[in-house]
């Protein structure tokens, strides 16, 4: 019965006491992220260093605990260590125990680039939110036609490198096609760093060409992934809105997982 309740209140949103977990454990993703990103910060570390030591360890304490009291009360234990959640989960926490089987100046250095993956707390955010869930689906429905899309792009930056190495004859940066690719890669996502400029003529308007599909290109896959989510809701998965502030909540949901309030029956 005690697993069962701690089940409903870790892996779930239904109740307000599961509601409360959840938001507890935002502040504290938030907060230990905050503070890794502070650590990255030279003068802060140097002054500040023993005390992120400290709050660092402090959470990874309590993530150790969340991540093991998750597979305890996991009916299937092994589908959660495997999942995605379950792997974002252990990535935020073995950094730091890493720490401390290595020794030696070399070794130290490396653990720090390692230490970093404790961003990927961050990633535990999405868990959360009804949206991140219709975004997900929505990416997974759509996935197909993004990767045939990604693949023409791929082919017009090979072309239009190629075109440009041809046009300008290997100068002005244009010495190689894997270079030139760079710069149609550049231009078409409307960076532009200018590192690598044509001054023909001909390869202006190429440039020109490019800026111009750049906006296209970039709108694509933004109109087809829109068009999966307005076919996700749609299909009647947002049908258990809050009386309150009218927020989708997972079907069965007692309390709102966005404002708390009590779910009436539709």
């Amino acid at each position: 019965m005690m697993r069962e309740r701690l089940h409903s209140i870790v892996f779930g949103t239904s109740t307000r006491a599961g509601k409360n977990f959840d938001l507890i454990l935002l502040i504290l993703i938030l907060a230990s992220v905050l503070v890794i990103l502070l650590e990255s910060v030279p003068k802060w570390r140097d002054v500040y260093g023993d005390e992120f030591f400290i709050i660092e360890w402090g959470f990874t304490i309590l993530f150790s605990i969340e991540y093991i009291l998750r597979i305890i009360i996991s009916p299937k234990p092994f589908r959660y260590i495997f999942s995605f959640w379950g792997i974002v989960d252990l990535i935020s926490i073995i950094p730091t125990f890493f720490s401390l089987f290595v020794s030696g100046y070399h070794a130290l250095v490396a653990i720090r680039a390692l230490r970093l993956l404790r961003i990927f707390r961050i990633l535990k955010l999405s868990r959360f939110t009804s949206e991140s869930q219709a975004l997900m689906h929505s990416l997974r429905a759509s996935y197909y036609r993004i990767v045939v899309f990604m693949v023409f792009v791929v082919m017009m930056m090979v072309l239009a490198g190629t075109a440009m190495y041809v046009i300008e004859g290997g100068q002005e940066g244009f010495d190689s096609i894997p270079s030139s690719i760079y710069w149609a890669i550049v231009t078409t996502t409307t960076v532009g760093y200018g590192d690598i400029t044509p001054a023909s003529d001909l390869g202006k308007i190429l440039s020109s060409v490019m800026m111009i599909l750049g906006y296209v290109i970039i709108a694509v896959p933004t109109g087809l992934i829109s068009v999966e989510m307005s076919r996700y809701k749609a299909d009647g998965r947002n049908d258990n809105l809050c009386p309150n502030c009218e927020h989708d909540n997972p079907s069965g949901s007692v309390f709102c997982n966005q404002c708390g309030a009590e779910m009436t029956d539709s």
